[in-house]
């Protein structure tokens, strides 16, 4: 049983919002909620083309995913980078994933790098966990774990289940951070609370072995089951394994525990 920490890039697409709408964005927005993607275009286009920044990355993000058009990456770039250069960071981060995954474009980590970094200085939490893992892995920029551990903290404190569970990993293992198990468990423990399954997992492992915890093999098991349900594949080999070292009344235990935390939403547990 290892724990392991995420290496991949997530992104997010979300349709924006301005703060103060027009009759005509909120007619495309119910349009787009509905499923009638021809009025939505209809409705957001003239509005993208007079120089409206939501409405730019809202037919980005359509062209992007499909909807009510072909998928046309160079198409969605063009409206993603307009309201990019606007300063809008859900654009600037998926102008950042977009180059990172050469998706009409060259792959290009630089690229990738700067508009994650434009978008992540603005708050976006997205990015901010982009840059974390670019700094990370060593993608466009010098690898620098401590950089890494300060995007993943900002993204975290925002509530990032994906940042929580990567800056777990760095205080479980003293990378870019003191080693504290405490600490570890804590973000290990938001993550979970989320419904993030590697964060299910470790905190398992955090149990098993008796770090940043009290070792104790009921909650090791409750958790390693809960990850398997979530979709954790390593969980269930790890319950297996934990199951080999508890009474069968200790594993009813377990068991019962795992069925009300899923019942509390990992809240609690």
């Amino acid at each position: 049983m290892k724990k392991l920490i995420l290496t991949f890039l997530i992104i997010l697409f979300t349709l924006t919002s301005n703060v103060v709408l027009s009759a005509d964005y909120n007619k495309g927005w119910d349009a787009f909620e509905s499923g009638d993607y021809a009025t939505a275009l209809s409705e957001w286009r003239p509005l993208a083309e007079k120089g409206d920044a939501s409405a730019q990355n809202n037919l980005g993000l359509m062209y992007y995913n499909g909807e009510g058009v072909p998928v046309d990456y160079k198409t969605a770039i063009k409206w993603f980078r307009l309201a990019a250069e606007q300063g809008q960071s859900e654009s600037q981060t998926s102008l950042g994933h977009i180059y990172d995954k050469g998706l009409g474009v060259p792959e290009d980590d630089k690229t990738a790098i700067k508009w994650f970094r434009l978008a992540a200085e603005q708050g976006n939490a997205i990015a901010q966990f982009n840059l974390g893992v670019m700094y990370d892995s060593g993608e466009g920029v010098p690898k620098n774990y401590k950089t890494a551990a300060k995007w993943y903290t900002l993204a975290a404190e925002q509530g990032d289940s994906d940042a929580q569970f990567n800056l777990g990993v760095m205080y479980d293992e003293g990378v870019g951070v003191p080693e504290d198990d405490n600490t570890a468990v804590k973000w290990y423990t938001l993550a979970a609370e989320q419904g993030n399954a590697n964060g299910m997992y470790n905190i398992s492992l955090m149990y098993y072995y008796g770090e940043g915890v009290i070792q104790n093999n009921v909650y090791a098991h409750m958790w390693a089951n809960i990850s398997a349900f979530n979709g954790y594949e390593d969980g269930v080999e790890a319950r297996d394994t934990i199951a080999k070292e508890m009474t069968s009344a200790d594993i009813s235990q377990a068991q019962n525990l795992a069925r009300e935390c899923v019942a509390k939403n990992y809240k609690g547990c």
